[in-house]
């Protein structure tokens, strides 16, 4: 067990014949006092500070290990948003490529009922042509005819006639 400066200061020494001076040795003693009462407070200063320090340092290791989590937590959250984004992004590719086939397949079927309908329009031009060449070849032949002929004759006949019957 150690000494304390109140063992020091109480300690009492046997006395002999040619011993030393006893005032030397209580001064000398009270110096040992002094200089130990230091070194005791120095030394629970020191243990006070390192009690601060190391709760400080405990401090520090929560928040180091406070820290880690959250980075982990955050890395974990950061993948897996990284994850829902690429799994949307083709989820988007996917709808749009079934948007683009429908419109193509749209576009395909309305070009071939379009097709379809400028083919009938073609017959039926080309039946309207054909029916009207007829027409008209029928009409030229009408006028080429010998009835027609007799048919300008027949009207001749009638305006004279005509002219006949007015003068009367």
């Amino acid at each position: 067990m150690p000494l304390t400066p109140l063992d020091i200061h109480n300690k009492e020494f046997s006395r002999r014949l040619r011993g030393y001076d006893e005032d030397q040795v209580n001064e000398f003693l009270d110096q040992v006092i002094k200089d130990y009462e230091g070194l005791i407070r120095e030394n629970k200063e020191y243990q006070n500070q390192l009690l601060a320090l190391q709760e400080k340092l405990d401090h520090f290791a929560n928040i180091e290990e406070t820290l880690s989590k959250t980075i982990i937590v955050a890395q974990e959250a950061a993948d897996e948003v990284k994850n829902n984004a690429k799994k949307e992004a083709q989820l988007i590719v996917k709808e749009a490529e079934k948007n683009a086939d429908r419109i193509i397949n749209e576009s395909l079927t309305k070009s071939r009922k379009v097709s379809l309908e400028v083919d009938e329009l073609k017959k039926q031009a080309s039946i309207y042509r054909a029916r009207f060449r007829t027409l008209i070849e029928a009409q030229l032949d009408m006028l080429k005819s010998e009835h027609w002929d007799s048919l300008e004759q027949a009207e001749s006949d009638v305006r004279v006639s005509l002219e006949n019957s007015e003068v009367y």
